[in-house]
């Protein structure tokens, strides 16, 4: 990739609008402001309030989804991300609170079409979930099919308006120019955040990987990292690259960490 200043970014935009428009793609600019980068690391108040407490398994079951729930209250999590099964049940059990619930759509390959993600993340939102982490079509954006990767997201983006829209890249299967032509689809088509991983996938977030989407997306966007951020120094290197959201499934672990270190 070359060096990646400004004017190199700008074109990367240009060109992705150019392919957008052959295919009668017409953009509009977001008039609403983006969530942005947050305080930085050595001013946190309470690591715990950027943490998507995280259960995605497949044999999770219903009592270890009340741990969960019960854990993010009980730390101040910002919110628990399960699989859409559970999001009725993680709503219940975090009414009234500032805990967010967080679902899944399109997880985790990315290769449902748009139409089932639609529903799904309909389906989620009559659930009571308020935030949608969604997997990109992976194959459209390796292969440079960038209507169809923003058209995807931007579909989910409009059946759910009201909630937050993290997108997923799984940088783990990108290069690097790859990962910027998605963060930029990403913001055209009005997403919330950008996200690395699913956890599933072939690696989990990387400290450049997190700077590189923070300087694509600059304030307007949040970052997520997400994948293989199991201790407090991963996840304080993943704030101090520029995320503001981290997913993982040891958020314990991390805030006890935390604490120990900083007497908290």
């Amino acid at each position: 990739m070359p060096g990646m200043d400004a004017k190199w970014l700008e074109e990367q935009r240009e060109q992705l609008n150019l392919a957008l428009a052959q295919q009668g793609i017409r953009l509009v600019v977001p008039a609403r402001p983006r969530s942005g980068k947050g305080p930085a690391a050595d001013e946190e108040q309470d690591l715990a309030r950027y943490i998507d407490h995280t259960l995605l398994k497949p044999t999770a079951s219903r009592l270890e989804i009340e741990q969960l729930c019960a854990e993010a209250l009980r730390y101040g999590f910002a919110a628990v991300c399960v699989n859409p099964v559970h999001a009725a049940a993680a709503a219940r059990l975090l009414k009234g609170s500032a805990v967010k619930v967080c679902t899944v759509i399109g997880f985790p390959l990315g290769a449902s079409t748009t139409l089932a993600k639609v529903l799904e993340a309909r389906d989620a939102a009559a659930a009571g979930a308020q935030e949608i982490d969604m997997a990109l079509n992976i194959g459209s954006l390796l292969e440079g099919d960038y209507a169809q990767v923003y058209s995807d997201i931007k579909a989910v983006r409009d059946a759910v308006p009201g909630l937050v829209l993290k997108v997923i890249l799984e940088t783990g299967y990108l290069t690097k120019e790859q990962i910027v032509r998605g963060c930029i689809l990403a913001k055209m088509a009005c997403a919330d955040f950008v996200k690395t991983s699913t956890g599933f996938g072939p690696s989990g977030a990387a400290v450049e990987d997190v700077k590189l989407m923070r300087t694509v997306v600059g304030e307007d966007l949040g970052v997520k990292a997400s994948g293989g951020v199991r201790d407090y120094a991963s996840a304080l290197a993943m704030l101090e690259a520029g995320a503001n959201r981290i997913g993982t499934s040891a958020g314990v672990a991390i805030v006890e960490g935390w604490r120990g270190e900083t007497g908290n």
